[in-house]
């Protein structure tokens, strides 16, 4: 969503908007459904087809078995790091603008 313009970039939260929506929980149960919601968004978010997620790995297998031929590892390793990269600056991101959000 945040690729087809649905979603800023100031509508997501990392872990410090995290612990702030958790310190504002006002009981137990609606502690655990906030953890349960994010243990599922993370499950989700790690079967997208990203490199450096799960998701990106079993699309790397599957183009494998297409071709019937493993990828180089040099080339598995290149996109794993390439991804990895945007994952990390995402997350960079994300904080910078929860840090913001609260200050």
């Amino acid at each position: 969503m945040l690729f087809t313009g649905n979603v800023s970039i100031d509508q997501m939260v990392g872990p410090v908007g995290i612990g702030e929506i958790v310190a504002k929980t006002t009981g137990f149960a609606e502690f655990v459904y906030i953890l349960a919601v994010v243990s599922i968004s993370l499950g989700f978010t790690n079967l997208l087809p990203f490199p450096p997620l799960d998701g990106g790995k079993i699309v790397i297998l599957l183009i494998e078995a297409i071709r019937r031929k493993p990828m180089s590892e040099k080339l598995e390793i290149s996109i794993q790091m390439a991804g990895f990269a945007l994952l990390i600056g995402l997350s960079i991101l994300v904080t910078y603008n929860d840090v913001l959000r609260i200050f």
